[in-house]
């Protein structure tokens, strides 16, 4: 492995769209499934990177509201995964420091595994090395619905609406938006990953599918990251400072 040095600026937020389980699985001859049992392999791994890297908050997209309409076996050796994952994993991760949250529906998912989510997310609460947002039963579009939705319900006026304000009823409540975005396996797309949050993030797009989406990848991912200028639509002159442009210089 390379060399890695030290990056000058980590992202506090990074949100990974893990996409390539199936083509890893075809590609060795192997069943869909395998192929995912293979990401969820791969999860802890990259979760004790990013949590050595300095990073402080790990999203990953592990079921669309769209995956629904997926084979039925394969929707249910999804749910049977995420299960296990939770049975196996959440000792250790409780002992590692890290606090689970859980974004987008659960009301779809069996109350077996509700209840399992729900007590996973309890249990860590109060954990702060890293913090991992699971996204299952997630979609963008369907968030915002939601938020609106609750909005509506809450009696809030219509002048009250604001950004902060939709913030606030988002899955991410009170968490910053992610820095950087990075999608495995090539697709250059978003599929309405965090279509609110992700205004201003950053995106990485590598052709690696995510089972061998590992370490050293994350790195050259970060380390891009670093050597970006983000002006979150403003510009800056020659030395680095903001920059403003009279009305009459824009034309």
């Amino acid at each position: 492995m390379a060399e890695e040095k030290a990056l000058e600026n980590v992202p506090r937020h990074v949100a990974i769209i893990m996409d390539g389980n199936g083509r890893w699985a075809k590609a060795r001859g192997l069943p869909r499934l395998a192929g995912h049992r293979a990401g969820t392999e791969n999860l802890r791994p990259i979760l004790e990177a990013s949590a050595e890297f300095g990073i402080e908050i790990l999203t990953i997209w592990a079921f669309s509201t769209e995956n629904w309409s997926r084979p039925e076996a394969e929707v249910r050796g999804l749910l049977r995964i995420l299960r296990r994952m939770i049975q196996r994993e959440l000792d250790e991760l409780d002992r590692q420091g890290v606090q689970l949250r859980h974004i987008g529906r659960l009301d779809r998912l069996p109350e077996g595994l509700q209840r399992q989510v729900l007590e996973a997310i309890e249990r860590t609460r109060d954990n702060d090395r890293i913090v991992l947002n699971v996204a299952f039963d997630y979609g963008g579009r369907e968030e915002i619905v939601q938020a609106v939705r609750r909005i509506i319900r809450d009696g809030i006026a219509s002048e009250e609406v604001d950004e902060a304000l939709i913030s606030s009823y988002l899955y991410t409540t009170g968490q910053p938006d992610p820095d950087l975005i990075i999608r495995t396996s090539g697709e250059l797309r978003t599929s309405g990953f965090m279509l609110w949050q992700s205004a201003y993030s950053e995106y990485y797009i590598t052709p690696t599918f995510w089972p061998d989406f590992d370490r050293a990848e994350l790195y050259k991912a970060l380390k891009e990251f670093s050597q970006r200028e983000r002006r979150f639509g403003g510009i800056k002159d020659d030395y680095g400072s903001p920059f403003e442009v009279r009305e009459d210089e824009g034309e």
